[in-house]
């Protein structure tokens, strides 16, 4: 394996490949440490379900507290930090004098409390302008495409990875089930597949295909020709997007980012 290729390594390298991969894990600052205290301020270590991943903030019973309280964060799914103030004596337990402070960051990975999970099957002109007006949202970005050289062209972004696939419909059935799914590919044969796929064997919040009226009517007689329920061939957004602005691929992205969020928040408040 080439050095570039190389896993990252120390703290941050870890919590980049635990966000890249999707796993929960809450990150535990050591924020102040007063008195007798097993460890510096600004410590930190990574907890997951499984327990501690890596890093420290002092070892011992305070540790072990810290370990305890971040997986039920993980367990019961809390978003929001929580910031402890803890007596060594009476709170953790511990002979010696002193207080800490820690800081407990969740970040939920790819389950149910996720950032917003957003796949896009085609890396082409209205991604190269979508992915940009959508990295900078809570979401969790997946770009999917056989062209590495599109791929590439992509901007990198902390909330996006870009999945390279000869068969993308193979990947339908490993997404989120609240996925919001995005068909861009090169034409509506490219689309079909995954459309088929994540219509026939999910049931995701949003599907939309990017074309025209005609390419819908086209989609949907072929997927129920191929055996797809007349009912789930109606369930998908095309042409995709909210109805303003022209032909340009960045007047279509954000015709498109403008529906993701309204489609968002008519879930979120139930609407």
């Amino acid at each position: 394996m080439s050095s570039a290729q190389q896993e990252p390594t120390g703290l941050y390298g870890q919590l980049v490949t635990l966000e890249r991969d999707q796993t929960p894990f809450v990150l535990v600052t050591l924020v102040e440490a007063l008195g007798s205290t097993p460890q510096d301020s600004g410590a930190k270590m990574l907890i997951t379900a499984a327990g501690l991943h890596c890093g420290t903030v002092g070892g011992g019973k305070v540790e072990a507290k810290a370990i305890v309280l971040a997986q039920e964060l993980l367990a019961t799914r809390t978003a929001a930090p929580q910031l402890v103030n803890w007596a060594l004596k009476t709170d953790v337990g511990m002979t010696c004098g002193g207080s800490v402070k820690l800081y407990f960051e969740p970040h939920a990975g790819g389950g149910s409390s996720a950032a917003w999970p957003i796949w896009i099957f085609g890396a082409g002109h209205v991604a190269q302008a979508l992915v940009p007006v959508l990295a900078p949202l809570d979401c969790q970005l997946t770009i999917c495409d056989p062209r590495r050289e599109w791929l590439d062209r992509l901007p990198r972004a902390r909330n996006a990875r870009f999945l390279q696939s000869d068969d993308p419909k193979s990947l339908v059935p490993s997404m989120p089930d609240h996925t919001f799914l995005l068909c861009l590919t090169k034409g509506h044969a490219t689309d079909r597949p995954v459309l088929q796929c994540a219509l026939a064997k999910k049931n995701f919040p949003f599907v939309g295909v990017i074309g025209s009226k005609a390419k819908a009517m086209i989609l949907r007689r072929e997927m129920i020709a191929a055996g797809l329920d007349k009912a789930r061939a109606r369930q998908f957004h095309c042409p995709v997007g909210l109805p303003f602005g022209t032909n340009h691929p960045h007047e279509i992205a954000l015709s498109i980012a403008a529906q993701l969020l309204t489609e968002r928040d008519c879930l979120r408040h139930g609407t």
